[in-house]
């Protein structure tokens, strides 16, 4: 008898199958803040994402282990005892998915034990959580046979990060990583769910992500305060006009409604929703088109909104764009993800990539002190259940 037919004895013989799953992280091309005032977002997949093993236990024990944070050990659950507590750190966001399993009546009738590796680098704003998110919830659809809807796991990763880690966040990177496609970005209507893939035809062209390293924390953040602001901006703009989301908004239409929010901060923020999602229309209608370089015009415009208007930015993503603006070959560029930290990403052609990453870094390091990281993306497929993890 070899390895191989001893292993399969032993699984047959313990019950120990084991199942394989990956859910990729995303980057997003045009469109933050939007996702949460009914607007649209650009998303793609990324090739690298979050692996994930499963394995069914006789109990109701849930064990929990990811690689990447091993000094954290095991982290272990009850079914009928699912709590976020501080101690449970990163296992928050599968065990919130599991209780939305629970709460929607979902039956797991036994514990599990789950392994964890991903290679989204914490913190850059590449979703992450999501990616662990969506890979929890492909792997217990899969495993105890409850065919739902790939859409619906994609609300229900969102839900468990809403009510139960406690951010507030948008749909669209729960969304990105359970649906994407290779070789497409996806524009979706945050208010309606209705999307459509539009293919990356770069020629020549490739998608950088700069990552600051200036670590951010969403949940610890403004970013709840920004959805509040943007709620109060929209109560304001409804004694006069019928709208349910920012993103029903054109920019006449606010143009001509604005003075109705009379704190100017909130201005600021509704402002910043309304021409973003704008934008985003118009950046997906260039992509279709072959027109990069207004694409990436839009990608400055987007960071400087983000900079100026919703104030999510910081000095070091600052730094970023303005050298990355200024260097030959970059169409555009502009800070992705949530904000306060985390990551840049721009378009380049290809020939000037090294002299992008030689540039920044050269710039950024001293100023900062922090040293920034540089990816190629390869934009993936969606949240799925693989042969094995290589």
């Amino acid at each position: 008898m070899n390895q191989i037919a001893l292993r399969n004895k032993f699984n047959e013989v313990f019950k120990k199958t084991k199942m394989y799953f990956f859910a990729p992280g995303r980057v997003n091309l045009i469109g933050e803040h939007t996702d949460y005032n009914g607007g649209h977002v650009f998303p793609c997949a990324l090739s690298f994402g979050t692996h994930a093993v499963l394995c069914k236990r006789d109990d109701n024990t849930v064990r929990l282990h990811s690689l990447n944070l091993p000094e954290k050990g095991i982290i272990t659950a009850e079914l009928a005892d699912l709590k976020n507590l501080p101690q449970n750190d990163w296992a928050n966001y599968p065990l919130g998915v599991l209780d939305v399993f629970q709460r929607r009546g979902y039956n797991i009738p036994q514990g599990f034990e789950m392994l964890f590796w991903g290679n989204i680098p914490a913190g850059a704003g590449l979703s992450s959580s999501a990616s662990i998110e969506l890979a929890t919830a492909v792997a217990l659809n899969t495993a105890y046979g409850l065919n739902i809807p790939q859409i619906e796991l994609v609300k229900m990763a969102q839900e468990a990060e809403n009510k139960f880690v406690g951010m507030n966040c948008g749909i669209m990177d729960q969304f990105a990583s359970g649906m994407g496609k290779e070789d497409n970005a996806i524009l979706l209507d945050c208010n309606t769910l209705k999307y459509e893939y539009v293919p990356l035809n770069l020629r020549g062209i490739s998608i950088v992500i700069i990552n600051s390293n200036k670590k951010h924390s969403l949940v610890n953040s403004a970013y709840n305060e920004r959805r509040q602001q943007c709620e109060r901006a929209l109560k304001a703009l409804q004694q006069e006009l019928p709208v349910k989301a920012l993103g029903e908004l054109t920019i006449p239409q606010f143009e001509a409604h604005k003075h109705l929010i009379q704190d100017p901060v909130e201005q600021k923020r509704a402002k910043h929703a309304v021409y973003e999602n704008q934008r985003t229309l118009q950046a997906a209608q260039c992509l279709r088109a072959g027109e990069l370089e207004k694409f990436g015009h839009l990608m400055n415009e987007s960071h400087i909104s983000l900079r100026d208007d919703y104030e999510v930015s910081c000095p070091e993503l600052d730094l970023i764009a303005q050298t990355a603006w200024e260097q030959p070959g970059v169409l555009g560029a502009r800070i992705t993800g949530g904000g306060f930290g985390g990551s840049a990403v721009a378009l380049v052609k290809d020939e000037n990539i090294k002299n992008l990453i030689d540039t920044v870094s050269a710039v950024y390091t001293p100023q900062t002190g922090l040293k920034a990281d540089f990816y190629i993306a390869n934009v993936g497929g969606p949240a799925r259940q693989i042969e094995k993890i290589y």
